[in-house]
């Protein structure tokens, strides 16, 4: 039970602390539209950094 509360609350952190983020740069005004931008940023970057990198020549000599 302990281990789904901390699971919770770290969530709620990255969660609000995303939120925090999206007004700060965005606004009160395009919050919404800014929430959704900066989510698929995030969305790619997790992306990327999930993808292993193409070989090329050089890394096989």
């Amino acid at each position: 039970m302990s281990l789904i509360r901390g699971l919770f609350w770290i969530v709620l952190f990255a969660f609000f602390t995303f939120c925090f983020v999206v007004l700060f740069e965005y606004g009160t005004h395009d919050f919404a539209n800014g929430f959704q931008k900066e989510f698929e940023r995030v969305k790619a970057f997790a992306k990327e950094a999930t993808t292993k990198p193409a070989k090329t020549d050089k890394a096989k000599k």
